[in-house]
């Protein structure tokens, strides 16, 4: 049996996997987060922790299995920042705004404090920045410790030791001071050992020219260190100790566990989704295969053989995955987010509440429904030409992918009086054509780089969705595989894996094949009015992007004039 541990950003789960690959048990239990001022998102250590043990523990009891026959776990995290007092320290440190608050010491991935400390990390222009994507995200965790050299206490920022939440549990669980490829590289600047002539991984010069010479300090070990001097870095799933008897004794588990390099979340569910069975598309390699990883946000992942460099678009990394192999990271910072934040926020939502539940169904069903049968009494081709004249931009918090940009918002072209529960039907299929569009934006960045993809692995609870699905196909123009395991696929590639670390003879790509289950296809429409449509739409969404750069540009002229 092999366990996987998954902290999301509002809850912790735990899935227990057979040697089947079949799911035994899955579990979740939320976990807090705190929002002290306007753009600042914590969370707490001790309250992840508590949950994750609860989740192990519970995913034990249900499949009835003794603790001994568990032979590995893993962890994932959202990228969220913490820092402790030492390498491999129990003692965790605040993170503001309030210091004296020692329950709040981890900067969730969305928090938005570091503004002035991302755009100072941009304007170095340093040749770092290529690979990611030409300029920091706020949401990086680079901007995030800047902010705190700037506002931690002075005696608190000396002691400090900076962790990826992934690789803060891995040290948790094992007592190991280590760190993953993914978390440093991905979020942290890390450049591995080879790569335009990186010796140390870290780059001295970069992290001095933005004020930030205590992390070059004593050979980077408040990031972890140089690789076989003072630190030590793990390509996923390879071993990095047993649990010590303190994890095992909180986790329900033995000190025989091994404990497996974990990843940042998104990364799971490439891992947990992109070997998916499916004969039609079996000839597809790799390379091919993006995992659109769906959640409160979604992340776009590919691999590759060599590095391709996309502007917007994070990476390419080496080594994270696969060593050797190069990874690129879009995404867009909110899609479930989003679509949750217009529905519950329109007028009609009470009345939608109140219909879905007299009906039995949830509320997106519900909405599904109302666009059909509007499209029935409208006499038209497909519920798209309902909202033809209705333009969403949703870039409500800031461009991750391909545009970069924090300050984007969003927009939207041909609303009217109307708060029927009608309107809130075309408002919410708006919105979910947007998050497709903007899909096929970062898709179609990727490829006239380089990429070659050609099919989207989803994860997460928008496969449920048939027309969001349909939608997301037909505007890519490609199909879209659903998981066997839509709730569990980024759980379940974390309890891959804790499989990897049990057997470290077989690469990461094998562990895959053999744990994954069969994958359902859709296809994309080939309706030749919906295709225009959606062609014709798409170029306009395009354009509402240029327009919005172009409108501040022209504010602010006006103003520095």
């Amino acid at each position: 049996m092999y366990i996987g541990v998954d902290i999301g950003t509002g809850s912790a789960r735990a899935c227990l996997m057979d040697e089947s690959g079949l799911i035994r048990s899955v579990t979740s239990h939320p976990i807090l987060r705190f929002n002290p001022k306007q753009d600042f998102i914590n969370q707490s250590s001790v309250d992840i922790w508590n949950a994750v043990c609860f989740c192990v523990k519970h995913v034990i009891a249900d499949s009835r299995i003794s603790p001994e026959e568990v032979k590995g776990i893993a962890f994932d995290a959202t990228c969220s920042l913490i820092a402790t007092a030492g390498p491999a320290s129990d003692e965790t440190l605040p993170v503001g705004p309030n210091f004296s608050n020692t329950v709040e010491d981890v900067i969730l991935w969305m928090d938005h404090r570091a503004h002035l400390e991302t755009e100072k990390i941009k304007a170095t222009k340093h040749p770092l920045l290529k690979y990611v994507g030409g300029q920091m995200s706020i949401e990086m965790e680079i901007p995030k410790i800047l902010w705190l050299k700037s506002h931690m206490p002075e005696e608190l920022f000396a002691k400090a030791h900076f962790y990826d939440l992934s690789d803060w549990l891995t040290m948790r669980a094992t007592g190991v001071n280590a760190r993953s490829f993914c978390s440093v590289a991905c979020k942290q600047g890390y450049v591995p050992h080879g790569v335009d002539g990186s010796k140390t991984g870290w780059n001295p010069e970069f992290l001095t020219s933005i004020g930030l010479q205590d992390l070059v300090d004593n050979n980077f070990a408040k990031m972890g260190g140089v690789a076989k001097e003072n630190g030590v870095y793990h390509s996923a799933g390879e071993v990095v100790g047993n649990l010590s008897e303190r994890a095992a004794l909180e986790l329900g588990l033995t000190t025989s566990t091994v404990v497996g390099s974990g990843v940042i979340d998104a990364y799971s569910g490439w891992i947990g989704t992109v070997a998916a069975k499916t004969p039609e598309l079996s000839e597809h390699p790799v390379s091919s295969r993006l995992a659109a990883v769906a959640g409160t946000s979604t992340c776009h992942i590919v691999q590759s053989r060599d590095p391709i460099f996309v502007p917007g678009v994070w990476g390419p990394y080496r080594d994270v995955l696969v060593p050797g192999m190069w990874c690129a990271e879009g995404g867009q910072s909110t899609t479930g987010e989003l679509i949750n934040f217009v529905v519950t926020n329109h007028p009609a939502y009470p009345e939608l509440v109140s219909v879905a539940d007299a009906q039995e169904i949830n509320i997106y069903e519900h909405l599904n429904n109302t666009l059909e049968t509007m499209r029935i009494t409208s006499n038209l081709p497909s519920i798209y030409h309902l909202i033809k004249d209705l333009f969403w931009y949703g870039d409500l918090y800031g461009n991750r992918s391909p545009i970069a940009d924090p300050d984007m918002r969003g927009s939207v072209v041909g609303i009217s009086m109307d708060v029927s529960l009608n309107d809130l039907a075309k408002q919410y299929l708006g919105v979910l054509e947007f998050v497709c569009q903007q899909q096929r934006q970062i898709i179609e960045a990727m490829n006239n780089r380089g990429h070659e993809i050609t099919t989207i692995y989803l994860s997460g609870g928008q496969c449920r969705n048939k027309v969001l699905t349909e939608l997301m196909a037909t505007c890519a123009g490609m199909p879209v595989i659903i998981p066997h395991y839509i709730d569990s696929a980024v759980v379940l590639g974390t309890a891959m894996l804790a499989a990897r670390a049990a057997h470290p003879d077989k690469s990461l790509w094998e562990i895959m094949s053999q744990y994954s289950n069969e994958g359902k296809i859709v296809y994309p429409l080939e309706t030749p009015s919906v295709n225009a449509l959606l062609k014709a739409k798409y170029t306009v969404m395009l354009d509402q992007a240029d327009r919005q750069i172009e409108y501040r540009a022209r504010i602010k002229a006006a103003l520095e004039k």
